[in-house]
């Protein structure tokens, strides 16, 4: 007898659905065609051991299963369930009746409990996009995949369960998640707020006109400064996440396994800070077994460097292309894969080797060519990339004592929202293009030109502080966003002045202060 269900496979955040045929004919062999990997074939032992378990006889009879298209790589355990299914229906212990109307995916434990897969939310989409009536997933990808509206979903938690429900002999109900109540319920819970950061209300300032633009940001300070303090609470400034967004992130977490148990829609926006010690391939993504990396996580969100020259040289630069495209297709000889990158870069570092350079409460022991060559691990295309470069001094204790609470991150992100409003109208006509940080040049002449006494404070600070040419451009972009905040049609000389002091490191005297 001749028995299909359905599957899917993810590969990248593409989702292909999976054909999974079983014939039984007179005999004792397995046999197994379709291209997938050794998870997918050692599913014939978890198989066997759960029918047992739950009272079913693995049938003695020659079995051949097929995973259509078998051209198609099938990787991971989540092919257990529509397997085991077909086996039972191919053998007349479930009914074939319905088989067709549900997609199915899950994990089979030796008990024939049903453990959680990866990918539940862009295999849900799939199988709306199939038409399918409903998604049958283990009860920890129930909430994931019924934000997917117009199919429904069924969590169980064991294989019995999932045969009741396909033979009618118990009801069961589709989990139904309120994806809008949700979503709109948790953007703005934050556990960490800027009201909690006493006094560097420059560097705040720095961080408002960051989140404004989308602008990448490099902070360099002395230990204890609190360069990390002010970076992990920048997600409680920027603009809200739209659904499309959420949904997006949702996709890229749950392909990648890391969507907590029983979470819904991602609401805020991510906040990725990986160790220094990190490779190449954990950063952009990659693997034997294709996974997203930190900056596919860190979509629609922050990547946040800390101690960013400890970080190896090489490993930072596979940033240059992703930060600049916004994406990031990994090649190899097996397949080809593309993420979504969009994401704000932030990032710390000491200003030496010993961390206290210009510092005024300790002695720096470094020379100027410890700190010159500290500073170049960071290469100079890696550093165009960086819009914002701002200095942080370590606060005094009196200052501490006597400074009053900051002003909460609420009002930071009201103003924040205005200018974003003001950029997304801007950009209407320009695909792609959402705030000022993704300006091409044509772009920056177009709406960031200064008035005479603006262009004059330019090219006074580019002539007086030895400026590169690069930082020219990263002004101009900088100080549409100041205007941005302030209200501002058209620059103006005050925006360019605050903009230059944001531009510390372009500075040719620098490491000789």
């Amino acid at each position: 007898m001749l028995v299909k269900t359905f599957s899917a496979a993810v590969n990248g955040l593409e989702v292909t659905t999976v054909t999974i045929e079983v014939s039984l004919t007179n005999g004792v062999m397995y046999h197994f065609t379709g291209l997938g990997d050794e998870a997918v074939r050692e599913g014939r032992d978890r198989i066997a051991a759960a029918l047992q378990n739950n009272g079913f006889r693995f049938p003695k009879a020659d079995i051949t299963v097929n995973m259509a298209p078998a051209d198609l790589r099938k990787e991971g355990s989540g092919f257990d369930l529509p397997l085991a299914i077909a086996i039972l229906a191919a053998n007349g212990n479930v009914t074939s009746d319905c088989l067709d109307q549900f997609m199915m995916v899950g994990e089979l434990s030796l008990d024939g409990s049903l453990q959680p897969v990866k990918g539940a939310l862009p295999i849900a989409i799939r199988a709306r996009k199939e038409h399918f009536k409903g998604l049958i997933v283990p009860s920890q990808n129930a909430r994931e995949a019924a934000v997917v509206n117009n199919l429904e979903v069924y969590g169980m938690d064991n294989i019995l369960d999932v045969i009741s429900l396909l033979s009618g002999t118990r009801q069961f109900e589709p989990v139904f998640v309120d994806t809008r109540k949700e979503f709109y319920e948790h953007q703005y819970k934050f556990d960490l707020d800027y009201a909690d950061v006493r006094g560097q209300e420059n560097v705040k300032r720095a961080l408002e006109v960051a989140a404004a633009g989308g602008h990448n940001i490099i902070m360099i300070g002395p230990p204890g400064s609190g360069k990390s303090m002010m970076a992990k609470r920048l997600p409680s400034i920027l603009p809200p996440l739209s659904l499309a967004e959420s949904l997006e992130t949702t996709q890229i977490h749950s392909v990648a396994g890391k969507l907590g148990k029983g979470d819904s829609l991602i609401a805020q926006r991510p906040f990725r800070a990986p160790h220094h010690t990190i490779s190449e391939v954990a950063l952009v993504g990659g693997g034997s077994s294709p996974m997203p990396g930190e900056i596919s996580l860190a979509h629609n969100g922050v990547l946040f460097c800390d101690e960013l020259p400890e970080f190896d040289k090489h490993t930072l630069e596979v940033l240059r292309q992703p930060l600049e495209d916004r994406k990031i297709t990994i090649s190899r000889a097996k397949y080809t894969i593309e993420y979504p990158c969009s994401f704000m870069f932030v990032a710390s570092m000491n200003p030496c080797p010993c961390g206290y350079y210009g510092d005024p409460t300790h002695h720096c022991v470094c020379t100027p060519g410890q700190i010159q060559h500290y500073m170049n691990k960071i290469s100079g295309p890696l550093l165009d990339r960086i819009d914002i470069q701002v200095e942080i001094s370590a606060l005094p204790f009196k200052d501490i004592s006597r400074a009053q609470p900051g002003e909460p991150s609420a009002a930071i992100r009201e103003r924040v929202i205005k200018a974003r409003t003001l950029q997304t109208e801007r950009f209407k006509d320009f695909p792609g293009v959402h705030c000022n940080a993704q300006m091409s040049e044509r772009m920056i002449h177009q709406f960031c030109e200064p008035d005479a006494a603006g262009l004059e404070c330019l090219r006074t600070a580019m002539d007086r502080l030895s400026l590169s040419a690069r930082a020219y451009t990263r002004i101009l972009k900088v100080a549409r966003t100041i205007a941005d905040l302030a209200g501002q049609p058209k620059v103006e000389v005050n925006h360019i002045a605050e903009a230059i002091g944001y531009r510390n490191l372009d500075r040719a005297d620098w490491a000789e202060r």
